[in-house]
């Protein structure tokens, strides 16, 4: 573990967590990478110092369905001028209102406003002007808020964007390109209101843009989410960090995943970054520590060699277009003849390989379930139900519980509940991808 990050940004550690003895013949690395971020949110003077270089657009869906109820409308204006009062003194910021199309609410004319005491009661008398009708199309509300944050010169960006149906007016590809457009450029956290939107669609967002979804089921519940959200926001203190992997000749990356606080799959997010390098996207950091698995194939090796599999380093671009490394690990490869030390499970791999089988077998469960594969679902939630017992993620096994009857948990049998709100099934579906941390 090192640390290499200046005083007037938070300090970061990496650990790595790996059993690195491998068989005679064996090529797969595996090991977990923990970052830790340090000196950041948590200090209200050091938050308060930099909430300048934040910049921020709420995106509130305003289509026709927002009518129904009409209380829908009313608890998402509330829930934004929540989300206002928590902004501090100069931060940048814009509320959009989204449709088929996207429409400057405040402050208008392509700007962001800087929030202070004035900008915040203006901004909360424009919500007024908040009203449903017509369609959704997420791409262009996306799209918005990526010009209004590329107006500001904030290092961290930050999208809210709330949702309560399907994106209809909008064809897929439409929408993934819009993601593809926006990513890299800021971080997003997406919320679905209500029961009648697409699972799907608000985790895609979150994962393209890194930031957190989840579901508000009842509309009164939108005001607490959202000051939760914006205080995370204000909290953060650097952007733009990535996860840089470089590995030896003859040796290839084969996947890497955040697994803690949720399974973000970062493989294919790869861009180059010098000979044999990688980096990684992570977006925004306050004080907080993620897991990430590291899986990396090796040239074969005879018994009593040993060698650097990969070095983990947390970087961060510079103005001169380098990069900075604010700390790094190693992950070892040694070649034993040893059988129990080679074939010995590190508790934190193996712990996080459930938690990714325990997202999968979830949503891919409640698919088998929707087609009507009632023996298929049957098995793969009750695996579900097995994983989540025995990691001890009491939240989803809670989850679980609303879905099936657990006959026996442990050897994950289960009966699957003849009928299951849609609340049930779209609040297991969203937050099948939250893990639990390993017990140290």
């Amino acid at each position: 573990m090192s640390n290499l990050s200046k005083p007037d940004v938070p300090r970061f550690s990496v650990d790595v967590y790996q059993n690195e003895f491998l068989p005679e013949g064996g090529r797969e690395v595996n090991a977990i990478v923990t970052v830790t971020s340090t000196g950041g949110g948590s200090s209200a003077g050091a938050s308060a110092a930099s909430a300048p270089d934040t910049a921020v657009v709420i995106m509130v869906d305003c289509s026709g369905s927002m009518d129904y109820p009409p209380a829908k409308m009313r608890n998402a204006r509330q829930a934004t001028a929540a989300a206002i009062d928590v902004l501090r003194e100069g931060v940048s910021f814009a509320v959009v209102a989204g449709t088929h199309q996207a429409k400057e609410v405040y402050p208008g004319l392509g700007r962001l406003a800087v929030a202070d005491a004035t900008t915040r009661a203006q901004a909360k008398e424009a919500l007024r002007k908040l009203s449903p009708g017509g369609g959704t199309a997420i791409g262009t509300w996306l799209r918005l808020a990526k010009r209004l944050l590329a107006s500001s010169d904030a290092s961290i960006r930050h999208g809210i964007l709330l949702t309560d149906g399907r994106n209809e007016h909008e064809e897929p590809d439409a929408l993934r390109a819009s993601l593809d457009a926006c990513a890299g450029q800021f971080t997003c956290d997406a919320r679905g209101v209500g029961t009648d939107w697409e699972v799907k669609e608000v985790t895609g967002i979150a994962s393209a843009l890194l930031g957190t979804a989840d579901i508000v089921a009842d509309p009164t519940g939108l005001a607490a989410d959202f000051t939760g959200m914006m205080e995370n926001v204000m909290g953060k203190e650097l952007a733009d960090v990535s996860l840089r992997l470089w590995t030896p000749q003859g040796s290839e990356v084969q996947f890497v995943k955040q697994v803690a606080p949720t399974v973000r799959d970062l493989t294919d997010r790869r861009t180059e970054a010098g000979p044999r390098a990688g980096d990684y996207p992570t977006g925004s950091w306050g004080d907080e520590t993620r897991d990430y698995h590291v899986c990396v194939r090796v040239p074969d090796a005879g018994v009593g060699r040993e060698m650097l599999a990969a070095r983990a380093s947390l970087v961060r671009p510079t103005r001169d277009g380098s990069a900075e490394v604010l700390s790094q690990g190693l992950v070892r490869a040694v070649w034993t003849d040893d059988l129990a030390a080679s074939t010995t499970i590190n508790p934190q791999v193996a712990h996080y390989t459930g938690q990714a089988e325990l997202a999968q077998a979830i949503q891919q469960g409640l698919e088998l379930r929707k087609s009507g594969d009632l023996d298929g679902a049957t098995a793969k939630l009750g695996r579900a139900v097995q994983l989540a017992s025995r990691s001890g993620n009491e939240d989803t096994a809670k989850l679980l519980a609303k879905v099936v009857d657990v006959v026996d948990a442990v050897n994950g049998t289960v009966r699957l509940k003849a009928k299951v709100s849609a609340e049930a099934e779209k609040t297991l579906e969203t937050r099948s991808t939250k893990t639990v941390r390993v017990k140290k």
